[in-house]
């Protein structure tokens, strides 16, 4: 036999390779959330997994010659414990030796099962898996057209850019590219590069979903370097370079996240040495802070669709967008226009300080309109996030799970965290950063920005990731309490835009939009003279600080 779960295959990968192995043997067997938590403090699991909203924990014991022992099944029963899970599994490459099977009869004794998936058994699995990751949805037509016309452009000009908001499956159009050049090209080597080593291991498993299982994967970072790089490689940009200039080549490279993508850079120097194969790229927000553009490399777009967009034609959530912009400083309005201020001067003194919780007490409001809410909360700073997330907790019993989530939390601590959202155990994450790329969280239906200082990518980002549809979503809740007024410029373009597909223009700020749409502010007044003030200031949304505004006398305040 040959295939990721054949005895030699495991037999190569180690310890790693086999929970590799066994999360890839996971998708294909329908599972719909599967995350790897093995290391200190796992409390006995390496895999937590999600079927049919089940719980499952498994503990892979890898072995380089004879059976494993009853350790195995003492952590997966330890692991089933702890979190609270309906299903356990022992994984191992070799078999049971009779100890361990003696443990698993006598668990079995007192209504207590742990599964044993074997070597003989893992072959049987991947006998009967079907050759793809099951899936209940077809790619979308946008999808498809996107796909064609990435590969036509890299049959002309070997060169292509994709642009697709946040949630409308950027990584899927990828993978549609890749499997359709090895279909052609059977033997073909891939090459998938990110900035991140998180990135990088999330794509390899987004990209198990469009590849036939007898196609080899490996990931190539500063910690893991693989045996062989056939198939699909994919790498961190720090570490593929290292290999290309050892004359390894691939015959097509893709770059997630393409917004990285400098003039000069690790990134223009891989391309540049690989110039021979095909390249594309995919991002979510073309726009870079030095203004380099990105299509002198990659070309224009051979696809581009925005949030706008996706949401009018209905595949993205539609979005009741709330801005709140109660705490104008009026008297600083009145004098305004006698000066020009720099945008950061002008967020300091137009937006008064506003209390948490008194956010919290509506954001009570926004949850209780919600059936079955999640939400992500988005903060300042580290410690904002987990001041906000002991507050939440504490203000309500439905809340009491709620949990922070930033980057001073190891992996492991991320990964057990998420599941737990998966499942609706933790109702509400607190966080600053970590969901601006990458992390796939289609459950959220409420998302609050608190003070957050404004960045159109990570706007579109952090937007994006609750707009993602999911069976029974239809919709999206957005609080935004406003101490940005190129957030409100922000806000007021994606309104514009919505309407303009709608076909019309708005005059009334509380207007709802295509498809059940509507952005709004919760003082009207405040909003309609912030509108008036930013509608003639060309490029707000992505200016610097430093930038000076001048503003006209506010209507009726002169």
């Amino acid at each position: 036999m040959s295939g990721f779960l054949a005895p030699r295959a495991l037999l190569a990968g180690g310890p790693r390779g086999l929970t590799l192995a066994t999360e890839r043997a996971l998708w294909h067997l329908g599972f719909t959330d599967v995350r790897i938590i093995d290391g200190a403090g796992d409390e006995g699991a390496d895999i937590l997994a999600v079927r049919d909203r089940e719980q499952w924990v498994l503990q892979c014991k890898f072995s380089s010659r004879g059976a494993v022992d009853r350790t195995g099944v003492d952590d997966a029963e330890r692991a089933r414990s702890r979190y609270g899970a309906d299903h356990a599994v022992v994984v191992t490459n070799t078999s049971l030796n009779a100890t361990a099977e003696a443990r698993r009869k006598a668990l079995g004794g007192i209504g207590i099962k742990v599964d044993a998936w074997a070597g003989p058994t893992l072959e049987a699995i991947y006998a009967k898996m079907p050759e793809r990751v099951p899936s209940k949805y077809e790619l979308r037509p946008y999808q498809l057209e996107a796909a064609e016309r990435i590969q036509q452009d890299l049959e002309d000009t070997n060169r292509a850019l994709l642009v697709l908001a946040t949630g409308l499956g950027k990584t899927v159009v990828g993978g549609e590219v890749i499997r359709r050049h090895l279909e052609s090209h059977p033997d073909a080597r891939i090459l998938v590069v990110a900035h991140m080593k998180e990135l990088v291991e999330q794509l390899e498993k987004a990209l198990w979903r469009h590849l036939d299982k007898s196609v080899p994967t490996q990931v190539l970072t500063g910690d893991t370097r693989p045996t062989s790089f056939e198939g699909v490689t994919v790498a961190t940009i720090d570490s593929v370079l290292g290999l290309v200039r050892t004359d390894w080549r691939p015959s097509l490279i893709m770059i997630d996240e393409t917004h990285h993508v400098g003039e000069t850079g690790m990134f223009a120097q891989l391309l540049d040495e690989c110039q021979d194969a095909r390249q594309f790229g995919v991002t979510a927000t073309p726009w870079r802070g030095d203004k380099f553009d990105i299509t002198s490399r990659f070309g224009q777009p051979s696809y581009s669709l925005g949030i706008a967009e996706g949401m009018a034609d209905g595949y993205l959530a539609q979005v009741d967008y709330r801005m709140y912009v109660d705490n104008l400083d009026w008297d600083f309005v009145r004098h305004a226009s006698e000066h020009g201020y720099s945008i950061k001067e002008l967020n300091k003194a137009l937006f008064l300080p506003q209390r948490d919780e008194e956010i919290v007490d509506e954001f009570r409001q926004a949850w209780r309109e919600i059936r079955d809410p999640r939400a992500i909360v988005f903060c300042q700073t580290i410690e904002h996030a987990e001041r906000m997330a002991t507050l939440l907790a504490g203000a309500d019993q439905s809340w009491r799970r709620a949990s922070y989530l930033h980057s001073g939390l190891s992996r492991q601590q991320r990964q057990i965290l998420l599941n737990a959202f998966r499942l609706g155990r933790v109702p509400i994450i607190t966080c600053v950063d970590v969901f601006n790329e990458g992390v796939d969280v289609p459950d959220v239906n409420l998302i609050a920005f608190l003070r957050v200082t404004h960045s159109r990518r990570i706007f579109v980002q952090q937007l994006g990731r609750g707009l993602r549809l999911r069976e029974g979503k239809e919709s999206l809740k957005v609080l935004d309490f406003v101490t940005d007024v190129r957030r409100v410029a922000a806000g007021l373009d994606l309104k514009r835009t919505l309407a303009a597909i709608r076909g019309g223009d708005i005059e009334e700020l509380s207007l709802p939009l295509s498809g059940g749409s509507q952005i709004t502010f919760n003082d009207e007044t405040a909003g309609t003279l912030l509108d008036y003030w930013i509608r003639d200031a060309a490029d707000l949304e992505t200016a610097a600080d430093e930038v000076r505004l001048q503003f006209p006398t506010a209507i009726g305040l002169e």
